[in-house]
């Protein structure tokens, strides 16, 4: 998939399965492990993801410097599989971002990820500039996550999709169910909507309950048979099989990644090192799960482990 294919084409194959979100490698050394990362996404790409998130989130995006990101989202264009479109983060302000957009699309990215706007809360006004300013910068699709500091009215996004033709989603993470359907109800001819939440699979029946069946997945980084079964399911309605795959790991998997703050990412990185695809030490002030809680996850995969039959 070439980064000049239409934005109306990118969310249609956004919506064609699960969005996958790597970790990051780190070497011994806390330097980030380029040939590890390389060997990861090979991996996971063997269970055909929808996309690739390099970054985001999941892959540590605030902790990685804009040379070492651009280095890693080249990986991902270099290693892709099945013509999976590889979507770039960006943020912290908007001539950061807008920068970090120039050179994502240069680089061959399908399209770019907005995250929220570092540290400062702003007004809608505000909050239209710093997404029209991302918008401007490039030609490829921009989603943005409406999550943290970043709480979009209904009138900004209206405003928005006027004004930028390139704004091509919402990948949501507070989960006012009542405000998504209102924006759904809204601009669903307009604009893709992605569950964004923490552990997408346990907000997965609300979401797609409005209409918005699409969202990413951490666990696809050390269990993908489990997160595939579930969607899979999902996408075909069969209740009691997603209600199995959500009772026997989404519901303990959660109470261990709640537990502390930062373990919505660390506890990727556990499960990546269980599984025997270790990504090295996240970097502060992100710290490993508990040597207890590992060994609580580690059961759970091994009890689970035919979830994805």
């Amino acid at each position: 998939m070439s980064n000049n294919q239409t934005n109306e084409g990118l969310c249609t194959v956004l919506q064609s399965g699960v969005l996958s979100f790597p970790v990051t490698d780190y070497s011994y050394d806390g330097s980030v492990d380029l040939d590890a990362y390389a060997r990861r996404l090979e991996w996971m790409n063997s269970f055909a993801p929808a996309a690739i998130f390099p970054g985001a989130g999941a892959g540590e995006f605030f902790s990685l410097t804009g040379d070492e990101y651009d280095a890693l989202l080249k990986t991902a264009i270099e290693t892709r599989r099945h013509a999976a479109p590889v979507i770039a983060s960006v943020g912290y302000n908007a001539q950061v971002a807008a920068a970090g957009a120039r050179r994502a699309e240069a680089i061959g990215a399908n399209g770019i990820l907005l995250m929220p706007p570092y540290l400062t809360r702003a007004t809608q006004d505000g909050l239209f500039n710093f997404i029209r300013a991302v918008c401007d910068s490039v030609e490829i699709g921009v989603i943005v996550y409406n999550r943290g500091t970043c709480e979009l009215a209904l009138e900004t996004i209206q405003r928005l999709a006027d004004a930028c033709r390139n704004f091509v989603g919402v990948k949501d993470g507070h989960g006012k169910v009542e405000t998504i359907l209102s924006l759904r109800l809204a601009l669903a001819d307009r604009l893709l909507f992605i569950n964004g939440m923490p552990t997408a699979e346990m907000f997965a029946y609300s979401y797609a309950g409005i209409g918005i069946p699409t969202y990413s997945s951490g666990v696809f980084n050390f269990v993908p048979g489990i997160a595939t079964a579930f969607q899979r399911s999902l996408a075909s309605n069969d209740r009691d099989r997603s209600d199995q795959i959500l009772r026997e790991f989404y519901l303990p998997y959660s109470r261990i990644r709640g537990d502390k703050p930062g373990y919505a990412v660390t506890i990727l990185r556990a499960g990546a090192t269980i599984i025997g695809r270790p990504a090295g030490q996240p970097r502060p002030p992100l710290v490993d799960i508990a040597t207890s809680e590992f060994a609580q996850l580690e059961a759970l995969i091994e009890k689970t482990a035919q979830l994805a039959a």
